[in-house]
């Protein structure tokens, strides 16, 4: 089994220093490097392979989670903090794992084992990507879709309704802010009321589109962009 690199982001001293000492005694685990905020380690990352970061959350000048939001290429990351209710949000950034202070030795082991086989699994298979996020459907209810399954988005004031191939859920959550969080590649927002798959449209006839067999109107101010981004993508896919 390969090793993994890592580096520990944590403004505690204290909290940097019983990770030091607990991935010390696991094999197959290399840290590289500890910061005290997430600014310092940005060029860092930018010069060097790094395959895990072990992250805190509530740190000056950059919090943990717009960090992560802030990164190209993730590595893989597991959450190391005091406070549980960021634990939706992480999830939703694909985090490896999510660890609450003060974090048991034996927890610890199992984040890392699970570190440790999603990096040999990468190393000795051909990756093939499918995106996915995790939506909050009601208090508790976490549910894993894939984007590729994503056919609409639609507003609903201060909820949105996310529509795929095969189901419909209803989250809180504004359509600004959740496209915002989306491939700008892959999906585009075409009114004030709709978000789309790029991939799913069927046709553009005047100012709609079909998707699914179900025709969208585009808002005025976006028809240009709108038109311009799905006959472009078009035109490359052909050539």
């Amino acid at each position: 089994m390969s090793t993994i690199k890592a580096i520990i982001i944590d403004d505690e001293p204290l909290a940097a220093n019983i990770l030091k000492n607990y991935i010390e005694q696991v094999k197959n685990i290399q840290l590289i490097a500890t910061f005290q905020n997430a600014i310092d380690c940005i060029p860092y990352l930018q010069q060097h392979h790094i395959d895990l970061i072990f992250l805190d959350i509530n740190m000056p000048l950059l919090d943990g989670l717009s960090f992560l939001r802030s990164l190209d290429q993730k590595p893989m990351v597991i959450i190391t903090t005091a406070h549980e209710e960021y634990a939706v949000q992480s999830y939703e950034l694909e985090v490896l794992d999510y660890l609450v202070k003060p974090i048991p030795f034996n927890r610890f082991v199992m984040a890392t084992t699970k570190a440790l086989k999603t990096h040999n699994l990468q190393s000795t298979t051909t990756p093939q990507e499918h995106p996915f996020l995790f939506i909050k459907v009601d208090k508790k209810k976490m549910v894993k879709v894939y984007l590729d399954d994503i056919l609409v988005i639609e507003s609903l004031k201060d909820y949105i309704k996310i529509i795929t191939s095969s189901n419909k859920y209803i989250v809180h959550q504004t359509l600004g802010s959740f496209t915002d969080d989306l491939p700008s590649d892959k999906f585009i927002r075409i009114h004030r009321s709709y978000t789309i798959n790029i991939d799913k449209v069927e046709t553009v006839e005047g100012n709609s589109v079909e998707v699914s067999g179900i025709r969208y109107t585009i808002g005025r101010s976006y028809i240009n962009e709108v038109k311009s981004k799905i006959l472009n993508e078009q035109n490359e896919n052909e050539d």
